[in-house]
């Protein structure tokens, strides 16, 4: 609630000023995200499930030797789905589709063009990815904040001073604009897609990617409501 002394408009006695604070951090990322997905098909449900679960067993275990450079992986949605022949009236299955997706959260950067080549490399896998971020507990959001508060005080005293006085009081601060961890260009939001379909005659593994982190923008933006001491003129 606001004071008599300090009411939430100006007067002569206590003029009132109001400025914004912003802040543009460009920052390395933190995590790199890829997207994992495992294909089977066949005529028959029974060999297609088997076929997706070894598949998806051989990349869980190929994700899980990476250790502690995989900070985060997950299982997101598994389906089955039955394709039906396209003429007869009887509900004749033609073949069956399986799809699992996984997610990975790479911290280490240096393993991240192996580990994607080598997931790719394996049979009916898509890769997607990577996709660059920071964490929500970085301390990047909170000096950004900060600096937007900075700024938002130092236009406040500059105003004041060109009218030959100074901020008295702060009446309000408020988070008007607060965004981040997404790559600076707008190509950095487009995820490399590809596939590779393993066969026997792939005897040497391939080549690892060179992947280079994408900078990360983060803004920060804030309103303040001060009150100036009467200027001398």
């Amino acid at each position: 609630m606001t004071s008599p002394q300090n009411p939430p408009y100006g007067t002569p006695d206590a003029p009132l000023l109001t400025v914004r604070g912003e802040a543009e951090l460009e920052v390395d990322p933190e995590i790199a995200r890829i997207g994992i997905t495992l294909t089977a098909r066949g005529r028959d449900r029974r060999t297609t499930l088997d076929d997706l679960t070894r598949r998806n067993t051989t990349a869980l275990d190929l994700l899980k030797s990476y250790g502690d450079a995989v900070e985060n992986l997950s299982t997101g949605a598994v389906s089955l789905t039955p394709e039906l022949a396209p003429r007869g009236r009887s509900e004749r299955v033609r073949t069956y589709h399986g799809t699992i997706h996984l997610t990975a959260e790479l911290t280490d950067f240096t393993a991240l063009g192996e580990l994607t080549t080598r997931l790719a490399d394996l049979d009916l896998t898509r890769i997607d990815g990577p996709t660059w971020e920071l964490r929500p507990t970085s301390p990047v959001h909170r000096q950004a904040r900060q600096q937007a508060v900075r700024e938002a005080v130092q236009r406040a005293d500059e105003y004041a001073e060109a009218l030959g006085t100074t901020v008295a009081a702060l009446l309000e601060l408020a988070d008007t604009g607060t965004a981040g961890g997404r790559p600076r260009a707008a190509f950095g939001r487009r995820a490399v897609r590809f596939s590779m379909a393993a066969t026997e005659a792939d005897t040497e593994a391939p080549e690892p990617l060179d992947l280079e982190p994408q900078r990360i923008q983060v803004h920060a933006e804030v309103s303040a409501q001060f009150t100036m001491n009467p200027p001398s003129r």
